[in-house]
């Protein structure tokens, strides 16, 4: 797996200050897509073992309250069996961080409750997406849909995309939006 970007210190990509990993490979090309740059798998550099050390070694400091992936999209199904002896490590080493997802796909599709959207004509519910699943905190879903962006909705760029509570979510078995710090989600940004 490659990787377009790394972000240390981010605080655009969930809550608190992160370190945000942006996998290459997207095969979905949403209409002004923000980082139409890391559509394909070959952009940016191997997501190789040095890599993989520089980012754990970011995530110690007190101050940092844990990791985000986005893409491209981190759940094709060859990103996904590169992320999850990464993820697992990040959670063994830091169980108290929360770790955080961006997808295309919907928890729907994720599960395999559902069919994927074209252009995938593949279910992205593959082996390792459960494990994967269940090592986040947060999952936030769907796709970036043009005709409902919306500048004031924080970590989302159009209305149709959810955050989910994933731990919530596989406890009830049905989807448990997350819910922000009160101060965040009355009022707009």
């Amino acid at each position: 797996m490659n990787f377009a970007n790394i972000k240390y210190c981010d605080i655009a990509d969930g809550v608190g200050v992160r370190t945000s990993l942006f996998v290459s490979g997207c095969h979905r090309h949403c209409l002004e897509c923000f980082n139409s740059e890391a559509w394909s798998p070959k952009a940016g550099r191997l997501f190789d073992e040095a890599v993989q050390d520089q980012i754990v070694a970011s995530l110690e400091p007190s101050y940092v309250d844990g990791l985000t992936l986005l893409g491209g999209e981190p759940f094709e199904p060859d990103n996904q069996r590169a992320l999850l002896p990464f993820v697992r490590r990040v959670r063994a080493t830091y169980p108290a961080k929360s770790i955080w997802a961006f997808s295309g796909f919907t928890w729907e599709e994720l599960t395999g409750a559902q069919d994927p959207r074209p252009p995938y004509t593949v279910s992205p519910h593959i082996d390792v997406t459960d494990e994967l699943i269940a090592l986040l905190d947060v999952l936030v879903d769907g796709p970036f849909v043009l005709a409902q962006k919306d500048l004031s909705l924080r970590f989302r760029g159009s209305s149709n995309q959810r955050i989910i509570d994933v731990p919530a979510t596989l406890a009830q078995g049905s989807v448990v939006t997350w819910h922000d710090d009160p101060l965040f989600s009355s009022h707009a940004i």
